[in-house]
């Protein structure tokens, strides 16, 4: 399993249209449901986007980058940040009724 945090800020005048771009990831996950991929984004009152990526897959990939939602969202990412997205590799320290225990 690999965790993976990406932190980026959003121009003010692009971050609605990102939120709508990330909604529509979600959308299309929840209408194709692909295995091995758990995902969570949160919009922080700065404009600031925070991506929890969750992969089960033992070479780390993610069956993400295949829809086309998110290959929208990703088209033009880094014109709409006033940051460019930071990922991390991320280990959960701790974890209560957040993420489901494995």
């Amino acid at each position: 399993m690999r965790r993976t945090l990406i932190r980026y800020k959003a121009r003010p005048e692009a971050a609605d249209k990102n939120a709508e771009l990330v909604a529509a990831v979600f959308a299309e996950l929840k209408a194709t449901k692909p295995d091995g991929v758990r995902y969570l984004t949160l919009r922080l009152e700065d404009d600031s986007f925070v991506h929890l990526v969750e992969t089960s897959a033992e070479d780390g990939s993610s069956p993400l980058p295949k829809l086309a939602a998110f290959q929208a969202f990703q088209s033009g990412i880094r014109d709409r940040c006033a940051e460019p997205p930071m990922p991390r590799a991320a280990v959960v320290v701790g974890n209560y009724r957040m993420l489901n225990e494995t």
